[in-house]
């Protein structure tokens, strides 16, 4: 493939996961487990984190090279700006978290099934941006490698958006009674991803200065949804071996990922 079929490839990838995970709606009859629950949650976790390490803040710094001794600062600043982008979703989109029944954003009458959708829905932005500033680096340093090594990034996370499509639609089940409307919520719910990609590859291929400021505001933003949202969701003080091992396995598979294809 040329290096246009492989960006194609990997924003496509990323939304794709999230639809087949989606359609295990029409196979199990039961909502997810609890343990299940943490073992998915605690998986994502693990490939978030390592994603932002191998794939964004190295790749940071390496990128800052110009600022000298300082090359930590833009990347400092760009991690807790992404935090801060997170919690002002958090301020202006109503949402509810499943695992810690905490409802977030303005007063409003939308549903409860609407809520949790849009709650998802915040957690897929960092990835789908993520994913976007990588292939748009790639597409300024111009070589193969790193094309292979965003795309390893891509890989990774619609690993880990399998289970979340289903983690998300088999819940959706029990509150819209209809299988079809839950795939429906689970496939919407990736839908903001490759449009992040997008807009998060033409930002980083056009303002080549901020890449570094770009990698590291994705890495923040995907660490704060992990710290806020799923470690907490996962409620891995009932099952904390399996949801510590998922987390642990989850981080080894992105490393190697990266490490392999960067």
């Amino acid at each position: 493939m040329n290096q246009i079929q492989i960006t194609i490839l990997g924003i496509s990838i990323i939304f794709i996961a999230t639809t087949l995970g989606s359609t295990l709606v029409y196979f199990f009859k039961k909502d997810i487990s609890p343990k299940t629950n943490t073992l998915f949650l605690g998986f994502a976790s693990g490939i978030m984190i390592a994603a932002s390490i191998w794939s964004l803040l190295i790749p940071a710094l390496d990128g800052a090279s110009d600022y000298g001794k300082l090359k930590v600062m833009p990347v400092a600043i760009g991690f807790i700006l992404g935090g801060v982008f997170l919690v002002f979703l958090d301020k202006v989109v109503p949402h509810f978290h499943k695992g810690t029944q905490l409802e977030e954003g303005p007063k409003n009458q939308l549903k409860k099934s609407t809520k949790l959708f849009l709650a998802v829905t915040l957690h897929n932005i960092p990835e789908g941006l993520a994913v976007g500033f990588a292939f748009g680096a790639a597409s300024i340093l111009g070589d193969m490698g790193s094309y292979i090594s965003a795309l390893g990034l891509a890989i990774g996370i619609a690993i880990q958006n399998f289970p979340e499509g289903a983690a998300v639609a088999l819940p959706m089940r029990i509150e819209t009674n209809s299988n079809t409307k839950a795939f429906l919520y689970g496939t919407g719910s990736g839908v903001v991803e490759p449009v992040a990609a997008i807009m998060g590859y033409f930002l980083a291929s056009q303002l080549t200065q901020l890449q570094p400021w770009l990698l590291a505001f994705a890495a923040g933003a995907m660490i704060f949804v992990v710290a806020e949202d799923l470690i907490p969701d996962a409620k891995m003080e009932d099952n904390p071996h399996w949801g510590t091992w998922a987390l642990m396995i989850g981080f080894v598979i992105m490393m190697v990922l990266d490490v392999v294809l960067g």
